[in-house]
């Protein structure tokens, strides 16, 4: 999921959406079903869902501890505007078929400080885009391209693939492979050692390539307590690959996140 085409991003993703947290700060990702437009009476009206809740997840790209910190998380679900209502109303709908979405992910600043000592600060970023996906009631496809719009500024794609399990209509668990790919520059700014760097620091200079930064495999879990409150978590394995794993900022090439969190939903007409 540039900042300046968010709007158009958020209304492609007017659907049930899924969201993942990035391995080094919160993501917004909307993931949903074919863009529908059918007439509707009424007058407009939107529906969305945001979330809060705790996070656990390695201080920076390749770190080997874990910091603790927030979980914020954002589905825009459905609109009813001009006369046409995009997306779907029901809270418990599930989305087939080929999708269209914005995607989104946050990345926060990483200090040059203790072990990265003499490494430039790295600002964060927001990373925006778009992604297809296709969805069954048995699997999801997807595939995300974005550009960092404030930080890094260098394209990052993501590909990636769930199962799912619903033992009911409200439990909804989901397990499956992810793949993220970076440009030179994405990788030069989070593996990277400049000449002077590694003259202040403890690190040899290092010239990160782009290409293929980590795969891994993520679990979810959804519960909808009602039509309003629902319980996200999920749990990620990644590996670190090629120049990433490579680096010598990276102190471990594995690493977990986890995060759960509260959601609540909200409908507003007009």
């Amino acid at each position: 999921m540039p900042r300046i085409i968010a709007p158009l991003a958020a209304l492609l993703a007017l659907t049930t959406a899924a969201h993942a947290q990035d391995a080094d700060g919160t993501a917004l990702r909307a993931l949903g079903d074919p863009v529908m437009a059918t007439q509707a009476r009424g007058g407009p009206a939107i529906g969305f869902t945001l979330g809060a809740g705790v996070s656990s997840k390695p201080e920076y790209f390749g770190a080997g501890d874990n910091e603790a910190g927030a979980a914020l998380t954002g589905e825009l679900n459905y609109l009813r505007l001009g006369g046409y209502t995009f997306g779907n109303p029901d809270p418990l709908f599930q989305p087939q078929g080929f999708g269209v979405s914005g995607s989104f992910r946050y990345i926060g600043e990483r200090d040059g400080s203790d072990e990265l000592a003499g490494l430039d600060d790295v600002d964060a970023a927001l990373e925006i885009g778009a992604g297809l996906s296709y969805a069954t009631p048995v699997y999801e496809v997807f595939g995300n391209v974005r550009y960092g719009v404030i930080g890094h500024e260098s394209f990052v794609g993501e590909v990636g693939a769930d199962l799912f399990a619903r033992p009911n209509d409200r439990l909804t668990l989901s397990l499956g492979p992810r793949a993220l790919f970076g440009d030179d520059g994405y990788a030069e700014t989070y593996f990277g050692v400049a000449a002077d760097e590694a003259a202040a620091s403890r690190y040899n200079a290092f010239d990160a390539g782009g290409g293929l930064v980590s795969t891994g495999v993520e679990f979810g879990a959804s519960y909808r307590l009602n039509e309003t409150w629902g319980v996200d978590a999920s749990v990620t394995y990644d590996v670190l690959r090629n120049d990433a794993a490579d680096s010598p900022i990276t102190d471990d090439d594995e690493s977990v996140s986890a995060s759960i969190g509260i959601t609540r939903r909200f409908t507003l007409g007009f």
